[in-house]
C-alpha cells in the first residue's frame, strides 16, 4: 500500500472513530463553514494533503498522534493501544 492510501484509510478510520462527520471535524480544526465539510472530504480521498500545522490539529481533535496516518497496518495498532493506555493513565 502506497503512503497516499494508507494516510487516506487512516484518517477516514479516526474520524469514524470518534463519530465525526466530515462537516464536524472540518469545523472542530477551524475551517470555515463553508468549507469545512469540502477539504475534508478531499483530504480523504487524496485530492489534497494537510499542510503540518493543520495534521496536529487533525490529529489532536481525532486523539491520534499525527504518526498514526503514516503507519502500516500493525504499527497502526501498536500506536493506538499505546495512545489509549497513555489516555487512560492520566486519567
Amino acid at each position: 500500500m502506497n503512503l497516499q492510501k494508507i494516510f487516506t484509510k487512516r484518517f477516514k478510520e479516526a474520524r469514524q472513530a470518534q463519530k465525526l462527520t466530515q462537516e464536524k471535524l472540518g469545523l472542530a480544526i477551524g475551517l470555515d463553514e463553508f468549507v469545512a465539510s469540502t477539504r475534508i472530504n478531499r483530504y480523504e480521498k487524496g485530492h489534497h494533503q494537510p499542510d503540518l500545522p493543520t495534521l496536529m490539529r487533525i490529529a489532536e481533535v481525532l486523539n491520534v498522534p499525527p504518526a498514526y496516518f503514516l503507519a502500516d497496518d500493525d504499527l497502526a495498532v501498536i500506536i493506538l493501544t499505546h495512545t489509549q493506555q497513555h489516555h487512560i493513565n492520566q486519567d
